[in-house]
């Protein structure tokens, strides 16, 4: 991906800045590549959610890893440093990993090629799975304002 760099004329700051972008763009090209790779293995893993033979415990993890990786709403907010990208950097690709444990390898296998199909074909959409992810978490809003202005009416 990324090669080898060669200087003809070099002082000490223009080879660290040239190693600099270097690295900043090996590492970048790197982070794209492996966020494209977990997009392709959540919609496997959603595919692997819909087949039959995919046991009841590892389709309840697909669910909640899947569900929370299409979510808009976090744990916690990104607009907290490390701590709100973090869910998003650790939980997901360990709830990933865990997910295709769970499932058969040669079910995998096949989702993993669908999934590559379809994406090269173009973005896949599914309203229903979207309209279920936001009414859940309005209804949970809903389920906290209505706590929260019940606790303050029992205080008050």
């Amino acid at each position: 991906m990324c090669g080898n760099v060669t200087f003809l004329y070099v002082s000490q700051t223009t080879l660290s800045l040239k190693l600099t972008s270097f690295w900043l763009r090996c590492n970048m090209n790197n982070w794209r590549q492996r966020v494209r790779q977990l997009k392709g293995e959540t919609y496997a893993l959603y595919l692997a959610y819909e087949d039959p033979r995919v046991p009841w415990y590892a389709r309840l993890w697909v669910a909640l890893v899947v569900g929370y990786a299409f979510s808009p709403i976090d744990l916690t907010p990104d607009f907290i440093p490390v701590l709100g990208y973090l869910d998003d950097l650790v939980l997901i690709p360990l709830g990933v990993l865990l997910a295709i444990r769970l499932i058969p390898t040669h079910v995998m296998a096949q989702c993993r090629e669908q999934a590559r199909r379809e994406l090269a074909e173009g973005r896949p959409v599914n309203r229903a799975a979207a309209v279920v992810i936001v009414c859940l978490w309005l209804l949970s809003a809903a389920f906290v304002i209505y706590f929260v202005v019940w606790v303050v009416w029992i205080v008050a």
